[in-house]
This record gives C-alpha cells, sequence and structure tokens, in this order.
C-alpha cells in the first residue's frame, strides 16, 4: 500500500488559496485535524485534510457560517446515515434565513433612502442637517 505524501501548513496554505492562519483558526475551531506533527512539531495535513478545506472554502463562498459548516461537515461524515431529504432541508433552512436578511436589508435601504431624500444636501452647518436630526430622534 502506498503511503500518502504529508503536506507543512504552508503547503496546504497554498493549495487551497488561504493564510496558514486562516487553516490554524479552521483548526481552533474543529473543522480541521492535522493527521500528525513531523520529528520536530510542524502540523502535516493529508489529501483528505486539502478536500476538507475546499469543503470548507465552497461552503463559506455559498454563505454558510462556520457553524453551519461545522454541521454540515457532521453531516457530510455521516452522509451513509442520512438522506439527501436531511441535506436539502438544512439549505433549505439557510435559504429561509437568507431571505429573512434580504428583508432586513431592503427595510435598511428604504429607511437610508428616507433619510437620504429628507437632506437637502447643501452648504449649511451640519447643525441644521435633517439626517442627524431624525436619528437622535429615533433614539429618544
Amino acid at each position: 500500500m502506498k503511503s500518502q505524501a504529508m503536506l507543512k501548513i504552508g503547503e496546504l496554505a497554498a493549495l487551497a488559496s488561504v493564510s496558514r492562519d486562516t487553516l490554524r483558526f479552521y483548526e481552533k475551531q474543529g473543522l480541521i485535524t492535522p493527521g500528525k506533527r513531523n520529528n520536530v512539531g510542524y502540523r502535516l495535513y493529508s489529501e483528505t485534510d486539502v478536500n476538507r478545506v475546499s469543503f470548507i472554502i465552497s461552503a463559506k463562498e455559498v454563505g454558510f457560517t462556520l457553524n453551519e459548516i461545522h454541521q454540515l461537515l457532521e453531516l457530510e461524515v455521516t452522509k451513509d446515515e442520512k438522506s439527501c431529504q436531511d441535506i436539502k432541508q438544512f439549505v433549505d433552512a439557510k435559504i429561509s434565513i437568507v431571505n429573512e436578511r434580504l428583508e432586513d436589508i431592503k427595510r435598511i435601504k428604504k429607511s437610508l433612502q428616507t433619510l437620504s431624500n429628507a437632506c437637502c444636501g447643501g452648504d449649511e452647518p451640519a447643525t441644521q442637517c435633517t439626517i442627524l436630526e431624525a436619528l437622535s430622534e429615533q433614539t429618544n
């Protein structure tokens, strides 16, 4: 059986296009675990770790949080015990969260537009600024 080549953290970082600090952070968060350390204490990573980091990056790119990625990794590890429906439900729950955030962002944009429209944008002193006045009134 052929021995699997082990990578140092810098090599894994270069392959995954992330920083060493990112990999250390993922390790601290329990998302990756180096297989072993060499005789001088360097972390060593396998091809499985390369795939895991790629999975993490892909999940981040579509908007999953690190906590959600941890859950996805658990689902991935136990995929023999799960159905596609389980994974779809997880993703659909994330879609619901994203839709809520989009509504929040639309509400914020509308409020900001209202503030901007209420301001003349002139050269007068900011003591007369309707935006600052409106924001001060909201906190009282």
